[in-house]
């Protein structure tokens, strides 16, 4: 017989004697506990007996960890009002740590009667259950993750991958492994990653998702995973066995090599869509308190993300399942940090975005995320839904202002430079004046979301057909440009000027003040036939194509070289904002922008050139205590004419070249001056020597 149990823990919770369940539902009139056997035959159900404060709560006696399990929550049935209480539903506990099974489309899963008119709403009185992956009590895990390195902001290089488009063509992952958590546990894979200098592994979504039902119909499947149900499990299809386990050991395997593991995470929204969606697990259980609705027809679903619901974070039952499931992955799993998609949804109020909103708050100050690297994508698709340089002081944001000013620079746009300048300094117009240090700028060229950098050179037009949408998704402005001929192409003078344009932009990145990210495979040139939004292509468009480390070897070479720079001269990765020339004492470096000529830059330059200087020189009483160069000078000529550079004045003569973009020849030296090739770029120290 079952008993009243506490309400303390969300969840099941193995006891002494037994499990204790709770499932938080204000709405609810009584919550049905399911049993099922390994067979996933329905064997008990058992009322929850207890209700404190919303939560329904009972202690089973004789109950034990791997029991298979789901809810059924009875209550009013009022979609008009938001009220979706249907029994015949069952349900996954938000709160689960293992699930078993995959979630089958079915009309069953419908809360309502697909066919019916909308206006009627007819309930939908068909048992979901075969079509639902069942909640699975957790025992116990068997150890604490290896802890992590902890790399400092300033130091972070991080890379972004897709756990299974990262390792399913990849050579050196055995069959079995590859698209799986054990795939990013390869030895060969961890080898190469820390060979590139990469700090920070940041992971696409892993937790569990399901393939939209208009996927299914193309038959096409989510490769990206933006589409989460369920906020603390794994999904199994990274799995070969056992998903919890297997994470865990990719992520002790990540630490072993001495990076970080960072996990992009979706809190705004669920895979349950608007309101004509299924009924999984939220909408079930409590939506008026999981969603958010327009207040002037309680009955629809506010749509801030674009995907058709939006996380209703102003209840504090909702702050606190986001907090938890952070603090589970951080705590027990071992990831350092986490990406939030779309993350105003976080901040957001009846009102609007704030950076002091409650969630965003209890996620600064919370002592059990300590260490763990917050970072934003700072807009969604709502009313006032940018918000770049509007998080918190402990957050790090998304720059794609930074992303737009290099791929417009370097395609050549005019009156880019004052913007290109601000943000290879690190934008500090968008987050010093709160406090925050150039790390709190995340910069990229590329990610997941848009073209990949061989693309970004390669097309001027998506290619997104595949994805069965008449090529209207996607974004329409990249900022990209073909050189002349679309696609691959065969002609030798277009393929040099887009692998030199590919090296000016990543070299602009590793160069730049901020945390630089990188796109899997652009480091040798992966290409998505022009695909910019590749979410549905599970197959070879979305797989990284590994045969460009043999076709171009000499380019993932030239990236390592850059990745080195950084790592070996500070900088190029300062702690604080530096702004013109500081008095002796009051900083150790000191900044300066200037014209080809070799004069500082005049308002009319900024507006009109294409060329641009930038200096960091280290202050003298600096140098006896530093191994590094005591000045660096980067050359940026984004005209399709060669330009010489002259030297500022009052330095010695005595520059060593570092890095050049340009295939033909080096820059020409003459006292004083360089002469830059066309599209190309330039870094050259003086003092002592890096490492």
């Amino acid at each position: 017989m079952i008993q009243q149990g506490t309400p303390d823990r969300l969840g099941s919770l193995v006891e002494d004697g037994g499990v204790n369940f709770a499932l938080f539902s204000s709405g609810a009139e009584a919550v049905e506990l399911c049993l099922f056997d390994e067979n996933r035959q329905e064997t008990a159900r058992h009322f929850l007996p207890g209700h404190s404060d919303g939560v329904w709560h009972g202690f089973l006696p004789g109950c034990e960890a791997g029991q298979r399990y789901g809810y059924r929550v009875h209550g009013p049935w009022s979609p008009e009002k938001g009220l979706r209480f249907n029994a015949a539903k069952l349900l996954i506990d938000p709160y689960a740590r293992r699930l078993d099974g995959v979630f089958q489309w079915n009309p069953a899963v419908y809360d309502f009667i697909p066919d019916s008119k909308q206006e009627a709403w007819v309930r939908n009185p068909i048992d979901s259950a075969p079509f639902m992956p069942l909640g699975v009590v957790a025992g116990v895990l068997p150890s604490r993750p290896v802890p992590g390195p902890w790399i400092p902001w300033a130091e972070t290089i991080i890379y972004e991958a897709n756990v299974r488009g990262f390792t399913m063509r990849h050579p050196g992952v055995p069959e079995v492994d590859r698209g799986k958590f054990a795939g990013l546990s390869n030895g060969r894979i961890l080898e190469y990653l820390k060979a590139m200098g990469i700090t920070s592994v940041e992971l696409m979504p892993v937790h569990t998702f399901i393939d939209e039902s208009f996927l299914v119909e193309k038959g096409l499947r989510n490769l990206w995973g933006y589409n989460s149900i369920q906020f603390f499990t794994p999904d199994a299809r990274f799995a070969v066995a056992d998903p919890v386990a297997e994470f865990r050991e990719m992520v002790n395997a990540i630490h072993d090599a001495g990076m970080e593991v960072i996990l992009d995470v979706v809190y705004n929204h669920t895979a349950e869509g608007n309101e004509q969606g299924p009924t999984l697990s939220f909408r079930g259980i409590d939506s008026r308190v999981y969603y958010r609705f327009e207040p002037d027809e309680p009955g629809r679903q506010i749509n801030d993300t674009g995907c058709g619901n939006t996380l209703n974070t102003e209840h504090v039952r909702v702050q606190s399942l986001v907090l938890d499931s952070l603090v589970y992955w951080h705590r027990d799993m071992g990831v350092d940090g986490f990406r939030f998609d779309l993350a105003p949804v976080l901040g957001r109020t009846s009102e609007g975005f704030s950076p002091k909103h409650p969630l965003l708050v209890r996620l600064g100050i919370a002592p059990e995320l300590y260490r763990a690297k917050l970072i934003a994508e700072p807009w969604d698709t709502g009313p006032g839904g940018y918000q770049l340089g509007g998080f918190p002081i402990e957050w790090a944001e998304w720059n794609d202002r930074y992303r737009d000013a290099v791929r417009r620079y370097w395609r050549g746009d005019t009156g880019l430079t004052s913007e290109f300048a601000r943000r290879i300094h690190g934008s500090a117009d968008l987050f010093e004046s709160n406090g925050r240090e150039p790390s709190a700028s995340i910069n990229f060229v590329c990610s997941h979301d848009g073209f990949t950098l061989q693309d970004l050179v390669s097309f001027e037009e998506k290619n997104n057909l595949a994805n069965g949408e008449g090529n209207r998704d996607g974004h329409d402005h990249n900022f990209s440009s073909s050189y002349g001929a679309e696609g691959e192409a065969d002609d030798s003078g277009v393929n040099r000027i887009r692998r030199r344009q590919r090296l000016n932009m990543l070299a602009t990145l590793l160069f730049s003040q901020g945390t630089p990210m990188l796109l899997a495979g652009d480091e040798f040139g992966n290409s998505q036939g022009g695909n910019n939004n590749a979410y549905a292509q599970d197959n070879e468009t979305g797989w990284l194509d590994w045969r460009g480390l043999e076709q171009d070897p000499g380019f993932t070479d030239r990236v390592r070289e850059l990745v080195r720079l950084r790592r070996n001269l500070p900088l190029l990765r300062q702690a604080r904002y530096v702004h013109g020339r500081m008095p002796s004492g009051q900083g150790w470096c000191d900044i300066t922008w200037l014209h080809p000529d070799g004069r500082p830059m005049r308002q009319d330059d900024w507006e009109n050139g294409r060329q641009i200087s930038l200096f960091y020189t280290c202050h003298e009483e600096q140098h006896e205590y530093s191994s590094i160069s005591n000045a660096i000078a980067i050359l940026f000529n984004a005209s399709p004419e060669a330009v010489r550079f002259a030297l500022p004045a009052g330095l010695s003569s005595e520059w060593k070249l570092r890095f050049f973009s340009s295939e033909d020849s080096p820059p020409q030296y003459n006292p004083g001056q360089w002469e830059l090739g066309p599209r190309s770029m330039a870094l050259a120290t003086m003092g002592l020597d890096p490492d």
